[in-house]
């Protein structure tokens, strides 16, 4: 028996002690002012995180991770497909996962508690077979002084602990302190998840019995038990609503407010800027949740999810890819300059017309041939020797550009001129 399983055989003969007093800190919930201990459990019912959490990784997942290889004349680069790790990455990463569940699985982890774990099941040769997320409640990372890093796998349900060195994990992290672990987004912004559950709760609370009574029915004299007892019976049929009951007085007392309506405590006003606090810590633009902006215009929301793309998706996939290729790729490969990359150009694709006229831009300067934009609209190639010529105005023709040929005619929106 080999890899991951193996050696989970191996651990469960030797004894292991209890790990209770070993988990990490985020487990354990440090409470927040609110009083609400706040855990990545916890921290996705606040549906502003969730979401967060949901567009970031669905927006990487989408765009599907591609290995890289130079290609043989040089000139760029190109799928390297024959690689075992491009299926892994691009396609199935092990039997129950896609490729889409992997990278969006794999990003929730690293954006709740800072940390995500992936081991690297290698057959005999070294080879990485498949890859495994491992949940990062059941990892227990230790630096020795050497500041080597092994792992301390604790399996579910009792079954025992093993410990993996660094090179059988690839430990994804985020922003970090001490540069080998990750800092636990979930606890450093616990004040604002705190905050966000206890608004919820507290306006929930005030509209579960209704935020105010619908009315006061006063009776002057005084009332016995039977006919407060019928007088509220009757109220209830007649004059209340499902959560609110009008309050009777008797004796001429009166009623004086002192409790403020969900309006006056501005619970609304509060809530959104909570959605807006949370967004901060999860480096979010709140359009992006759904949190809306009654000045944007067309224009500008355009230009925020182009925002999005390069301040949010843009800083995660550049760190996916720099610590995918750090710890899965060779020394070999990366000599030979394999490279893992995201391909985000489709989420900044913009409306059509734009889209041609800055195609065809490149098209006149000879920046792309016929094919290439067939390629980038997702179109199949010409198959005459027409669709690889590059074309060149008159008046921009280099000397020695063998490829380009000079024309006064200035091609149009289709590829094919």
């Amino acid at each position: 028996m080999s890899g991951l399983f193996g050696a989970i055989a191996r651990g469960l003969e030797r004894k292991s002690a209890q790990v209770l007093d070993q988990l990490p800190d985020f487990l354990m919930g440090p409470a927040s002012k609110t009083g609400i201990s706040v855990t990545w459990s916890i921290a996705l019912q606040v549906t502003a995180m969730f979401a967060c959490c949901r567009v970031v990784a669905e927006g990487i997942a989408q765009t599907r991770c591609r290995l890289l290889q130079p290609r043989r004349d040089g000139k760029g680069n190109e799928a390297a497909v024959k690689h075992p790790l491009f299926k892994l990455l691009y396609r199935k990463p092990n039997k129950w996962q896609s490729a889409f569940e992997f990278w969006e699985t794999l990003v929730f982890h690293v954006m709740l508690v800072g940390n995500a774990y992936v081991f690297l099941n290698r057959v005999g040769n070294g080879e990485i077979y498949e890859l495994l997320i491992i949940e990062p409640q059941h990892v227990l990372v230790t630096r020795r002084p050497d500041h080597s890093l092994f792992y301390t796998i604790t399996m579910p349900h009792g079954g025992g602990q093993v410990t993996l060195e660094g090179d059988a994990i690839w430990h994804l992290r985020g922003p970090s302190w001490n540069g080998w672990m990750g800092m636990e987004t979930v606890r450093l912004a616990r004040e604002a998840l705190g905050l966000s559950l206890a608004l919820e709760e507290a306006h929930s609370a005030l509209h579960k019995n209704g935020a105010q009574p619908s009315g006061t029915y006063s009776v002057d004299g005084k009332l016995t038990d039977k006919q407060y007892e019928d007088l509220t019976k009757w109220l209830k049929k007649f004059a209340a609503s499902d959560k609110s009951v009008p309050l009777i007085l008797d004796s001429g007392a009166k009623w004086l407010a002192q409790q403020m309506t969900g309006v006056d405590a501005q619970h609304v006003e509060t809530r959104r800027l909570q959605i807006e606090e949370v967004c901060r810590a999860a480096r979010v633009i709140p359009l992006m949740i759904g949190q809306s902006d009654k000045t944007a215009t067309y224009a500008s929301v355009e230009q925020l999810l182009v925002a999005h793309v390069v301040h949010t998706l843009h800083p995660w996939a550049e760190r996916i890819e720099q610590s995918g290729g750090a710890f899965m790729l060779s020394d070999a490969d990366q000599d030979a300059g394999l490279e893992l990359q995201f391909n985000l150009t489709n989420l900044m694709r913009g409306d059509f017309k734009s889209r041609q006229e800055g195609l065809q831009i490149q098209r006149r300067n000879g920046v792309i041939n016929a094919n290439g934009w067939l390629e980038i609209e997702g179109m199949n190639p010409r198959t005459d020797p027409g669709g690889e010529q590059y074309i060149v105005e008159a008046n921009m023709a280099v000397q020695d550009g063998r490829d380009l040929q000079p024309t006064t005619t200035q091609p149009k929106g289709n590829p094919n001129q």
